[in-house]
C-alpha cells in the first residue's frame, strides 16, 4: 500500500511520541512529550494537515486509516470502520491501530530496543505472579491479624474489599529486569485492579509506564497481539500455561505465589507468619535465568545478526527454568 505524504507525517510524528513515552524512563505524560517535538515537524503537520481538507485529495481515497483516535482518522479526517483495526486504549484513550501500523509499529520498536538499548520484551502476569490477593471475607481466622495490623505501603494493601499481597523480592527483580527489557503488565483482572497493583510495585512508572493490559483488550485467552514488539523478542512470564495457547514458545512458567489461605495447604505462608525467600525465590532464581537468557541473545556482538534472532530458540517454552 503506498502511503500519502500525510500518512507518512502523521506516523512519524506518532512514533515520535510513542517512542520517547515507550523507551525513555522516568515516564511522563504525553502533553509534556508533545511540546519537545521538533517544531519544524509540527508546522509541516499543520501545513499538511490544512491543505488536506478537500474531500477530492487523492491521499484520501489511498489512506489505510493506520491510526483512529476517538472513530476519527488522524490522516484523512474521516469515520472507517472499526472492524479491521485493533484497540490500544493503555496508550491513548480510545486509539486503534490498523493491522499494517501494528505490524510496522512492531518491527520498528523490535529494531530501535534492540540496536539502541540492547533490550528484549518482558511480559510479566499479575496475580500469582508479582502478587497474591484474597477478599476480606476468605481471610482465615489466623489472617485476620492482617487487618488490625494495616498496610504496608508497596507491601500489603486493602483495595476493594481484597487484600492485596505484593511478593517478596519484586521490586529488586524490577529494578534489575529494567535494565534488560522494555517491560509490561499483562492481567486478566479489570484496568482498575491491575493499575493499583502497579500503582503498588511501580508506584513512579519508571518500569511499565502506561503498558498495563488488561481482559479489557483482550477478554479471552491472553495474545501478543497488543504487546508492540516482535514476538522473536518476547519473553512471556505467567504462572498459568493455558491461558497462552499461541505463544507457548515465549513463556516461561512460574511457581504460583500463595500468601494467603487456599484450598491444598495446611498453612498459608500469612497464617505461619513467614513468606516466600528474598534470596531463593522464585523472582529471584527468575532473574538469574532472564539474564542468562539476555546474554546469550546477545552475545553475538554483530549488529546485523539480531535482525534473525529469535529468544524463543533459547526459551524452548513452555519452560519452567530450575528454582522458578
Amino acid at each position: 500500500m503506498l502511503l500519502s505524504v500525510i500518512q507518512v507525517q502523521l506516523y512519524f510524528l506518532f512514533l515520535q511520541l510513542l517512542f520517547e513515552i515507550y523507551l525513555q524512563t522516568p515516564y511522563e505524560k504525553p502533553r509534556q512529550k508533545i511540546r519537545k517535538l521538533n517544531p519544524e515537524t509540527t508546522m509541516n503537520m499543520n501545513v499538511l494537515s490544512s491543505s488536506s481538507s478537500s474531500s477530492s485529495s487523492p491521499s484520501h481515497s489511498n489512506c489505510g486509516h493506520w491510526y483512529v483516535r476517538n472513530g476519527t482518522c488522524l490522516a484523512c479526517k474521516k469515520k472507517p470502520s472499526l472492524a479491521e483495526s485493533r484497540q490500544f486504549d493503555y496508550l491513548f484513550s480510545d486509539l486503534r491501530l490498523s493491522q499494517e501500523a501494528v505490524s510496522f509499529t512492531k518491527r520498528l520498536t523490535t529494531l530501535i530496543s534492540l540496536h539502541t538499548h540492547k533490550k528484549l520484551h518482558l511480559v510479566l502476569d499479575l496475580d500469582h505472579t508479582l502478587a497474591h490477593s484474597v477478599r476480606v471475607s476468605n481471610l482465615s481466622e489466623a489472617e485476620k491479624y492482617l487487618i488490625i495490623q494495616g498496610e504496608k505501603p508497596g507491601c500489603l494493601k486493602l483495595y476493594d474489599s481484597r487484600l492485596i499481597k505484593v511478593r517478596p523480592f519484586v521490586k529488586a527483580f524490577l529494578k534489575e529486569a529494567n535494565k534488560l527489557f522494555n517491560m509490561y503488565v499483562y492481567t486478566k483482572g479489570d484496568l482498575r485492579y491491575g493499575q493499583e497493583i502497579v500503582k503498588m510495585i511501580d508506584p513512579t512508572k519508571t518500569y511499565f509506564g502506561d503498558r498495563v493490559i488488561t481482559r479489557r483488550e483482550c477478554p479471552d485467552k491472553k495474545t501478543l497481539d497488543h504487546v508492540l514488539a516482535d514476538e522473536r523478542g518476547i519473553v512471556i512470564v505467567d504462572d498459568t500455561v493455558e491461558v497462552w495457547p499461541l505463544h507457548m514458545r515465549n513463556l516461561l512458567k512460574i511457581t504460583r505465589y500463595f500468601y494467603f489461605k487456599h484450598n491444598g495447604i495446611s498453612m498459608s505462608y500469612a497464617e505461619r507468619k513467614t513468606d516466600e525467600s528474598r534470596s531463593n525465590g522464585a523472582l529471584a532464581n527468575l532473574l538469574k535465568f532472564l539474564k542468562e537468557i539476555h546474554n546469550e541473545f546477545f552475545s553475538c556482538g554483530v549488529q546485523e545478526e539480531l535482525d534473525s534472532k529469535d529468544v524463543r530458540l533459547l526459551i524452548k517454552g513452555p519452560f519452567k527454568p530450575h528454582g522458578c
